[in-house]
């Protein structure tokens, strides 16, 4: 593997950042993810950063029961999230709809509209848990950067030197 891409893969894994997407949630999982960001858990050591932007994050992180209204964001979200990226279901609601599994304002869980890489159970999970679900993602979003083709390099870029 090349010197850029081995520095790129190293990269993601020591920092990844995150956008958040709630999907229709009670905001249980919302504020547990808040707190992994405070100092008392503090992500943040581990180079994780919440951005405001899905464009800028290599992680996406998906809270509450997807509603028939946040279909369409959820996808286009995941659209805007730039290869390698990573997905996190955090709660119960995402994986399985959780108590709303009969309501007819949910479609369904968050698999079956797009690929979920790791879930973080519970009804709210624990920040420790968040965390430690954000670092397999980090693991996950690594190894997807060492199969990706290389980048076309523009013209006014340092050519690699072959001896």
């Amino acid at each position: 593997m090349k010197l850029w891409k081995r520095l790129m893969c190293i990269c993601r894994r020591r920092s990844p950042w995150l956008f958040h997407l709630n999907a229709g949630s009670c905001n249980g999982c919302d504020i547990e993810l808040v707190a992994a960001l405070s100092p008392r858990y503090d992500v943040e050591q581990l180079g994780a950063r919440l951005e405001g932007s899905p464009r800028h994050a290599d992680i996406l992180c998906i809270t509450g029961p997807v509603t028939k209204n946040s279909v369409h964001a959820i996808e286009t979200v995941y659209g805007q999230v730039f290869a390698p990226k990573a997905v996190v279901a955090i709660g119960s609601c995402p994986a399985t709809t959780n108590v709303f599994i009969d309501s007819r304002t949910l479609d369904g869980p968050l698999a079956r509209h797009i690929p979920v890489d790791v879930y973080v159970p519970g009804c709210p999970p624990r920040p420790d848990a968040i965390i430690q679900g954000v670092v397999h993602a980090a693991v996950i979003l690594a190894e997807r950067g060492k199969d990706l083709p290389p980048m076309p390099q523009s013209e006014s870029a340092p050519q690699e030197v072959q001896p």
